[in-house]
């Protein structure tokens, strides 16, 4: 198994990766600390690391490359917005974007940055704030690596799906089209945009955008009708892909559930763990 960047790579394997274990600290008490004495062996050989020490960056004295390849190396794994757009002149645009993610449920809302380099917005972006529709459709492995070929640096108004190998689907409340080869798809319209600039500074090296769900389409096969409302989607079958850092791509592996707590927890029991915690954390290293 490779685990360094330097490591021969063996083959994809296809098979689901998939499955439930238990939790990691499947023993963990309330206020119980996370140090050498538990609650797991994991916990206690993380808790080794706090003997070097910490690294610290001060992000206005580095260069914004710098931040840039260490934050997406930090913030993982990020869920990628396949974004499916189209100019106001009617051009299709499909590019993928990590910096994404689920905002609210009520009105279902999610949230798609796109970042701007000194001469040329992103095309999303331009086609959002202009025609404020597109789509956001989730990736799987089988067709990764037409996402990726998405994401080449193309001059404006040139169309990604030809040489993606990718389909379009018919949209039902938007124009811009879904990825056919999508199991769970998004139509959205514009809710708000905000463009954002460095302290100090009036250019624009960002945009926000808030995008409203309008409907959402889930591939039959991936999809579990649990009598549970509308119900939900099996992450096994799903086979959807994150984003690391540099150019590495990361597959759902093992899932774990730990229950939350119902009701409201004791003045007492807060206490009670605070003093573990207080106990636990004399003689700790600094």
């Amino acid at each position: 198994m490779a685990t360094t960047r330097d490591a021969p790579r063996a083959d994809f394997n296809p098979e689901p990766a998939f499955q439930y274990t238990l939790p990691p600290n499947k023993d963990w008490k309330v206020g119980q600390p996370f140090n050498e004495d538990g609650p797991s062996a994991l916990a206690a050989e993380w808790a080794k690391g706090y003997e070097g020490g910490w690294q610290t960056f001060e992000t206005g004295n580095e260069k914004p490359a710098d931040i840039y390849r260490l934050m997406i190396s930090g913030i993982i794994p990020r869920p990628i917005a396949f974004v499916s757009s189209l100019s106001a002149s009617g051009t299709p645009n499909l590019a993928p974007f990590s910096y994404f993610s689920m905002v609210c449920h009520n009105p279902p809302l999610v949230s798609v940055s796109f970042t701007h380099g000194p001469t040329r917005h992103k095309d999303s972006s331009i086609n959002i704030r202009e025609t404020k529709q597109f789509t956001v459709n989730i990736i799987s492995e089988p067709w990764v690596e037409g996402a990726n070929w998405c994401s080449t640096d193309a001059p404006y108004e040139t169309e990604e799906w030809v040489g993606s190998g990718l389909t379009k689907a018919e949209s039902t409340f938007v124009k811009p089209a879904r990825v056919k080869e999508s199991a769970f798809s998004m139509e959205c319209e514009l809710f708000s945009l905000q463009d954002i600039s460095p302290p100090g500074s009036n250019t624009v090296t960002g945009t926000l955008v808030l995008g409203h769900v309008k409907a959402i389409h889930v591939r039959k096969d991936v999809w579990v009708n649990d009598g549970k409302g509308i119900g939900m989607v099996d992450p096994v079958k799903l086979r959807a892909i994150s984003r690391m850092g540099g150019t590495t791509y990361g597959r759902v592996g093992e899932g774990f559930e730990i229950p939350r707590l119902s009701g409201m927890i004791s003045r007492k029991t807060l206490q009670k763990s605070r003093r573990k915690s207080r106990h636990a954390s004399v003689g700790s290293p600094t």
